[in-house]
């Protein structure tokens, strides 16, 4: 399978026009040719073989900013040590807050339901406070649709 994602890719990247130059030896004379071959730009193989930090891509650009080089092939150079260090530095995340009781009970989903029926109740509460606000008010009781 990788190796078809490879081809793919590698068809994608297209090809570029190659010179190839041979010389032929014989007893009688000696020659030199010179022919040219469409070779792929990026080979299959050479983008299957990529190891870890290597890559291959195609960039696009705009009408008013051209990219002469759009199709690359490129390694990732990571400084282990720098890495190390900064990894060292890292501190824990602290818990903000624990779905366990005392006995080590997992109540995540109880303390979900509670805070969803604590809101809804809320809303209930908050939307007949200002339904009996606006229907005590002169100004505003006419926004209340009589049934």
């Amino acid at each position: 399978m990788a190796t078809r994602k490879a081809k793919t890719l590698s068809e994608r990247f297209g090809k570029v026009l190659q010179k190839r130059r041979s010389l032929t030896i014989n007893r009688n004379d000696k020659s030199t040719s010179i022919s040219t071959q469409l070779d792929s730009l990026i080979p299959a193989s050479k983008i299957s073989n990529l190891t870890q930090g290597m890559f291959v891509g195609a960039v696009s650009d705009n009408f008013d900013e051209r990219i002469e080089q759009k199709i690359f092939h490129a390694e990732i150079v990571v400084d282990n040590e720098a890495v190390a260090r900064e990894t060292k530095a890292y501190k824990k995340i602290p818990d903000i807050l624990d779905f366990r009781d005392k006995d080590g009970n997992d109540t995540m989903q109880a303390e979900i339901e509670r805070s969803y029926n604590q809101i809804k109740a809320d809303v209930k509460r908050i939307v007949a406070e200002e339904l009996k606000r606006i229907s005590e008010d002169e100004n505003l009781k006419h926004l209340i649709k009589k049934e």
